[in-house]
C-alpha cells in the first residue's frame, strides 16, 4: 500500500496546494439555525452524522435525502467550503461512518467508555454510550476514542461501530453519565437542556429542534436511557444508494456484451527463457475495451460519471475505457493448462505489480495464470486527484466515481480471462495448439493491500467470481487513514488546507459517505451470505499482518464481523493481542479445515499497535510479510481452488517467514 515517490514532488508542488493567507486562516461558517444543529454548538456539522442534516423524500429509498447546506460544510483557510452536490444525492450516511460530537473535558476511561481492547463493554445495560437499532431496538457494538491527534479544546469523541451499520436502518445514538478527569459528571449543553427538557413556547429558536428530536428522546427512555448528555439519530444510506450506481454500470455493459468476451487486443507478447525467468513463460500484455459511463472521453484522471435522464449512470456516445491489462502465465502453464485469476495491486500503484515476484511464485508453485489492470480512480495516474482533494475537498467525488469504472474495467477484464471466445481463444495465450489457461474451474481473485480493500467490492460486485483472498486487507478509509503510515503525504496537504484537526475528523467522515461507491466498506453487507442480484455467493479468505503499519488490523476485524467471516484459531500467540477478549465478536473456526469465509492472522513479531487513532511506528512494518511466505501462499492455493480455509501452522497461530 505504499504510495509512489511521485507523491513527494507533488506535495511541495504549488500547483495542488492552497497557501495560507493572513486575512482567511481565521474564517470559519457562521452557525446558522436553519442548516446548523444547535445542540453540539463546535461545529455546523456536529453531531455527525445525524438526520437533522437530511430531509423527507419519498422518492428514495430510506424516505430520507441528505442535505448539506453550503455554509454547514469545512471551509479551507482560503474560505471555500466544500460542494456538497454530490453528498446531497445520498439518502443516508455511511454503514461505516464514525460518530462524531464535540464534549468538552471528556475523560473515556473516568467515563467508563468502552475502550477498542473491550468492544463487549459497549453493550453492557448501563453503557454511557448507546447506539441503538431504531427499527429493531438491538445494541450495536462500538468503541469510542478522543482523536489523538488535536489539541485538547479541538478534540472530537468518535464513536466507531465494531460491525457496520444495517443499511437502510435508523440509529439512535445517546450520550449519558459522561466525566472529566477528576470524575465530577459533565453537564449538558444548555441548548441540548432546554431541547431535552419541558415544552418550549412556539415561537422559542430551539421549539422546531424539541419536536424534532421528542420521538428519539421517547424511544431511548423506552429502553431505559434516561437524562443524556447528547442524544441524536440518524439514517444510514440503502442498498440501492450504495451500490446501485456500480450495479447499474455493470449490468448495462454485461447485456451489451450478450454472454460473449468483451473486445480485447494483446499489444505485447514477451517470451522468456527458463534462464530469463524460471517461473514466467510468457508475458501478455493488451487493453480491454469497456464501455465508459465517465463524462470524459476515455475517461481520463478527474472525470466524473455521466449521468442519465433517469439518474442513472449513461455512457456517452462512443464513450471507452481502453482498460490496460497485464498477464504473467507460468511455465507450469507449458505443462497443463492453469487456473485463472485477478491480480489487484497497492495504493495509487501500477497493474505492472502482477510481475512482483511473490506473484510469479505464487503462479509457478500453484499453478494460476495472473491478470490485472489499474484500479482507476486509486491508480498512479490518478495521485494528482487524489492528493489534490485534499487540498479542496470538493475535488474528490472524482476519486470514487472513477473507482465505480475501475470494478468495470475488472469485471470485463475477467469475462475475457474465461469466456471461450476470449483470451483462451488467442495466439498469445495458446501453445502447441491448445490453450495455457483453464477456463472451465471459473475465475478468483487475489489482491494485497489496496487490493484487499477495493478487491472486497469488486468480489461483492463480479458476476464470475466466487472465491477471493484479500490480502493485508481492511476497510473503511476513514478509519485507516489516520492510523496508517502511508498518510503522511496526504496529511501534509490536509493539514495546509483544513488545519483545524476538528474540522479534519468531519471531513474525513464526509468523504466516506461517497468513498463507500470505492471500496469494500459500501458493499461489505454482500460481500458474502447475502449476494446482489444477478451475483453468486462468495467466499473470501482474508489474511493480515499484526501490527501492519499501512492497513490496521483493527479494520480488518470489523470487515470480518459485517461478512461473518471466522478467525483462524489460535489466531495470535497469548499475550499478542491487547484486548481483553481477543477478537471478540468474531466466531472462531478451528481444526484443520474450515468450508466458509475466514480471516487468518500471520504474525511477524512486530510490535503490538498503538491503541489511539495513530500509525505504528515499532518494529519493522511487515505489510508485505504475508505474501510471501510460503505457508500462507500455500492457504491461499488451497483456498482458491476449494474454497477451504486450511490450517497451516499446523494447530499453532501462523508466524510469517520474517518471524524472527
Amino acid at each position: 500500500m505504499r504510495p509512489l515517490s511521485l507523491l513527494a514532488a507533488l506535495v511541495v508542488s504549488s500547483t495542488l496546494l492552497v497557501t495560507p493567507a493572513a486575512a482567511t486562516a481565521d474564517i470559519k461558517a457562521l452557525q446558522d439555525p436553519a442548516v446548523c444543529d444547535p445542540i453540539d454548538p463546535a461545529a455546523c456539522l456536529l453531531p455527525f452524522p445525524n438526520d437533522f442534516l437530511t430531509v423527507a423524500d419519498p422518492a428514495t429509498a430510506t424516505g430520507r435525502r441528505v442535505s448539506f447546506a453550503p455554509a454547514a460544510m469545512p471551509v479551507t483557510v482560503a474560505g471555500t467550503p466544500i460542494d456538497p452536490a454530490e453528498w446531497n444525492r445520498n439518502d443516508g450516511f455511511s454503514p461505516g461512518s464514525m460518530l462524531l460530537a464535540r464534549v468538552p473535558g471528556l475523560d473515556l476511561g473516568r467515563t467508563g467508555a468502552a475502550p477498542i481492547t473491550d468492544i463487549g463493554r459497549s453493550l453492557d445495560r448501563d453503557a454511557p454510550i448507546v447506539l441503538l437499532d431504531a427499527h429493531t431496538g438491538e445494541r450495536w457494538p462500538y468503541w469510542a476514542e478522543l482523536d489523538a491527534n488535536a489539541p485538547a479544546d479541538r478534540q472530537l469523541l468518535i464513536i466507531r461501530p465494531a460491525r457496520n451499520l444495517r443499511e437502510g436502518h435508523r440509529y439512535l445514538v445517546a450520550l449519558r453519565g459522561l466525566r472529566d478527569a477528576g470524575g465530577a459528571p459533565i453537564p449538558p449543553g444548555a441548548a441540548f437542556a432546554a431541547v431535552a427538557g419541558p415544552p418550549l413556547p412556539a415561537g422559542h429558536e430551539l421549539a422546531a429542534r424539541q419536536r424534532q428530536l421528542a420521538p428519539v428522546l421517547r424511544q431511548l427512555h423506552r429502553h431505559g436511557v434516561r437524562d443524556p448528555y447528547l442524544a441524536w439519530d440518524f439514517t444510514v444510506a440503502s442498498e440501492q444508494n450504495l451500490a446501485g450506481r456500480a450495479l447499474s454500470m455493470r449490468d448495462q455493459a454485461l447485456r451489451a456484451l450478450g454472454g460473449r468476451s468483451p473486445a480485447f487486443e494483446v499489444t505485447a507478447l514477451t517470451e522468456f527463457t527458463p534462464e530469463q525467468d524460471a517461473q514466467i513463460a510468457r508475458r501478455v500484455e493488451g487493453i480491454v475495451r469497456v464501455p465508459s459511463f465517465l463524462d470524459r472521453p476515455g475517461g481520463p484522471t478527474g472525470s466524473r460519471l455521466n449521468y442519465g435522464p433517469d439518474g442513472r449512470p449513461a455512457q456517452l456516445p462512443g464513450n471507452e475505457q481502453l482498460a490496460r491489462f497485464r498477464c504473467e502465465i507460468p511455465r507450469t502453464a507449458l505443462d497443463r493448462p492453469v487456473r485463472v485469476s485477478l491480480y489487484g495491486h497497492g495504493l495509487l500503484g501500477r497493474h505492472t505489480e502482477v510481475g512482483a515476484g511473490n506473484v510469479k511464485t505464487m503462479a509457478q508453485e500453484h499453478g494460476f495464470a495472473f491478470c490485472a489492470t489499474p484500479w482507476i480512480g486509486m491508480a498512479e495516474d490518478d495521485i494528482p486527484t487524489v492528493l489534490s482533494s485534499f487540498a479542496d475537498m470538493s475535488r474528490f467525488p472524482a476519486v470514487p466515481d472513477r473507482s465505480q469504472q475501475g470494478f468495470l474495467n475488472a469485471i470485463f477484464l475477467g469475462r475475457a480471462m474465461t469466456a471461450r471466445d476470449g483470451f483462451a481463444s488467442h495466439d498469445a495465450f495458446r501453445a502447441a495448439g491448445r490453450p495455457l489457461i483453464d477456463t472451465r474451474k471459473g475465475l478468483v481473485y487475489d489482491g494485497n493491500s489496496q487490493g484487499g480493500i477495493l478487491g472486497g467490492a469488486l468480489v461483492a460486485l463480479s458476476p464470475d467470481i466466487r472465491l477471493g483472498v484479500l490480502g493485508v486487507t481492511g476497510m473503511n478509509y476513514s478509519t485507516l487513514f489516520n492510523r496508517s503510515s502511508d498518510a503522511a503525504p496526504f496529511q501534509q496537504v490536509f493539514d495546509r488546507s483544513y488545519p483545524d484537526k476538528l474540522d479534519q475528523q468531519l471531513v474525513l467522515a464526509l468523504i466516506q459517505m461517497l468513498w463507500d461507491r470505492g471500496e469494500t466498506n459500501g458493499y461489505a453487507a454482500h460481500l458474502t451470505d447475502s449476494p446482489y442480484p444477478g451475483t453468486p455467493r462468495h467466499q473470501v479468505l482474508m489474511q493480515v499482518a499484526f501490527a501492519d503499519h499501512q492497513v490496521a488490523m483493527v479494520s480488518a476485524d470489523v470487515k470480518a464481523r459485517t461478512i461473518g467471516a471466522r478467525v483462524l484459531w489460535p489466531a495470535v500467540e497469548e499475550g499478542r493481542s491487547q484486548d481483553r477478549v481477543p477478537y471478540w465478536g468474531i466466531k472462531r473456526a478451528r481444526g484443520a479445515a474450515w468450508p466458509g469465509s475466514a480471516l487468518v492472522v500471520w504474525d511477524s513479531g512486530t510490535p503490538a499497535p498503538p491503541l489511539t487513532n495513530t500509525p505504528p511506528t515499532q518494529g519493522t512494518d511487515p505489510h508485505e510479510d504475508p505474501r510471501r511466505t510460503p505457508a500462507a501462499q500455500l492457504q491461499k492455493s488451497v483456498f482458491l481452488k476449494t474454497g477451504i480455509v486450511a490450517d497451516v501452522c499446523g494447530g499453532a497461530p501462523c508466524l510469517t517467514s520474517a518471524h524472527p
